[in-house]
């Protein structure tokens, strides 16, 4: 059995939150948990995150949209490819925690157990 983690991070490139799923769950039905409580100045995401329920969510919330539309959609939306460009933040934060073998590879079975590790690593990273 595969599992996902589903991180928030912040914008200096830290874990603000985090959640562990099933393999098969898709990325948007765990951004509003991911998102809830948090006021953030904008939300970036990549294309998998191109739903209309979530955008207006985050709209709500007076926060700057910054996700790409899906190719398949029919009316694109303009987004600030300038801010956009900082999604790397995310992809190098991912990076960074797969240094650690025993996330990288997945080597505790149980959820809790890979959750626990994964918020340790969380952890030294905030310590950075």
């Amino acid at each position: 059995m595969t599992t996902k983690i589903h991180v928030c991070v912040e914008g200096l490139g830290q874990a603000a939150r985090f959640l562990l799923t099933g393999g098969h769950c898709h990325d948007v039905t765990q951004a509003e948990a991911l998102l809830k409580d948090l006021q953030p100045g904008a939300v970036l995401a990549d294309k998998a995150y191109d739903a209309n329920a979530l955008i207006a969510r985050i709209q709500e919330r007076n926060a700057k949209v910054v996700i790409p539309s899906k190719s398949n959609r029919k009316e694109p939306r303009e987004i600030d490819a300038f801010q956009y460009r900082n999604r790397n933040v995310i992809e190098r934060f991912f990076a960074r925690i797969k240094q650690f073998r025993r996330i990288a590879t997945r080597y505790d079975k149980l959820a809790s157990r890979f959750a626990s590790f994964f918020a340790i690593v969380a952890s030294f990273e905030w310590l950075k």
